[in-house]
């Protein structure tokens, strides 16, 4: 149940996080500049030609594909943890991890959901882990 819950978190987290960076428009003159300079000023390398706007727009673009692949395996986790595989609880471990990581970066450079989100992921994924050792134990 924890790991279909963490699964269902994340797969939100995808779908708002890519809403949200591909809705952004800063609200200031200063952040309008800075957004449309991102988007208009081009530069070559390597014979190609990028803008930083592009590069925000693949990263983003990347971390939701991240994010989605990271909703399925949890989805498999749920599985996994379902025939008591003891690899389970060590990705479910090292999840926990990356949602407490995600916690602490999206206090300090991003907003109040993103963390609640990391927060409620890491709670599943810590349950998760903590019910398995229980059942196996």
């Amino acid at each position: 149940m924890w790991f279909r819950a963490a699964a269902v978190l994340m797969l939100l987290f995808a779908v708002g996080h890519t809403y949200g960076f591909l809705a952004f428009r800063p609200n200031t003159a200063e952040g309008l500049a800075v957004w449309n300079a991102m988007n208009s000023v081009h530069f070559s390398e390597a014979g190609s030609t990028f803008s930083y706007g592009g590069f925000y727009k693949g990263f983003g673009l990347s971390i939701s594909a991240t994010q989605v692949f990271i909703a399925w395996l949890t989805w498999m986790l749920a599985s996994m943890a379902k025939r008591g595989s003891n690899d389970a609880r060590t990705i479910a471990w090292g999840l926990f991890v990356v949602q407490c990581v995600g916690f602490v970066l999206s206090l300090l450079y991003f907003a109040v959901p993103p963390a609640v989100l990391s927060a409620l992921g890491a709670l599943c994924f810590m349950m998760g882990a903590v019910s398995m050792q229980r059942s196996a134990g």
